[in-house]
């Protein structure tokens, strides 16, 4: 939770929630027990940030919800100009601007019975999109802490872990392995012991001044993930997508993780090993690169 946490606001108590294109209040906000969402985590979603009244990367995130879509032969139903349309008219009726973190989620609709076949679907797809104003609430100067799953980020022909959708169950498995062990997010490793990503953001490390992140093989390809590799590349910061271990981790000089809602931020502590000295050089230059490149969205 540390990795998300947030200011608390009383303006989310009355905010307007978007089921189909109908507004709703917040405690009337609902779906059918027969959607695919509820009964099979049937579905897609994203998150997304509103700032100074832009969706920031939308077209980034536009494209990998439809790219997952089509790959669970999904219809959306709305064109993606469409859809943005609808999250903006979401924002504008709830009167946003700034510091405000959109998760819109479709799934497949509403079914006829509780079956798995998409068969038995006997609507169009549910698109829900809820906007909630949300400041990130920075974590101790040190950092976060993560601690290193039992659970493993699978091969995609199991569960495809490049598709962001509803079916979460190994990241919330993880999630849970993290909080009892008392630290803020779970490192999880691929297949082979290679580490792959964490529960709910992406890992980096940095180490003999190149920054290092997983190959991606087993990972979502996460837009603030893809926005700092271009970063580090735009500014002559050596980059690398490739396996590395958890002793290279150990013994790296800084880590950090990024999302769409924190940006990036550093990690102190993993499996009770303190990363560095605690300088965070490099994550700090990088976290003023993505500021800046935010800035320049419009």
């Amino acid at each position: 939770m540390a990795t998300h946490v947030y200011q608390q606001d009383p303006r989310n108590d009355s905010i307007l929630i978007n089921i189909n294109g109908e507004l709703f209040p917040r405690n009337e906000a609902k779906i059918s027990v027969f959607d695919s969402g509820f009964i099979l985590g049937d579905g897609v979603w994203e998150g997304l940030r509103l700032h100074h009244g832009k969706l920031a990367f939308v077209e980034q995130h536009m494209k990998r919800l439809y790219d997952g879509a089509k790959a669970l032969d999904l219809d959306i139903g709305l064109a993606k100009t469409e859809l943005i349309e609808r999250i903006m008219a979401t924002c504008q009726a709830n009167q946003m601007h700034d510091g405000v973190h959109i998760r819109l989620m479709v799934t497949r609709g509403v079914k006829a019975t509780p079956y798995q076949d998409p068969r038995v679907t006997i609507s169009a797809a549910t698109i829900v999109i809820i906007a909630e104003f949300k400041t990130p609430l920075a974590p101790s100067e040190a950092g976060v802490t993560l601690f290193t799953t039992h659970v493993r980020r699978g091969y995609p022909d199991v569960q495809d872990p490049k598709l962001n959708t509803h079916s979460k169950l190994n990241c919330i498995f993880a999630c849970i392995q993290a909080a009892k062990a008392g630290v803020d997010e779970a490192l999880m490793l691929d297949p082979h012991g290679f580490v792959a990503t964490c529960n709910s953001t992406h890992f980096f490390i940095v180490t003999q001044d190149e920054v290092w992140t997983s190959s991606g093989d087993y990972c979502l390809d996460g837009i603030t993930r893809r926005n700092v590799i271009n970063l580090c590349k735009q500014h002559g910061i050596v980059v690398r997508e490739k396996n590395f271990t958890l002793s290279d981790v150990y013994a790296a000089d800084e880590a950090f993780i990024t999302g769409t809602f924190a940006g990036l931020t550093p990690v102190s502590e993993i499996d009770g090993r303190k990363i560095g000295t605690g300088d965070n050089s490099k994550t700090k230059i990088l976290q003023q690169h993505y500021i800046n490149l935010i800035e320049q969205q419009g």
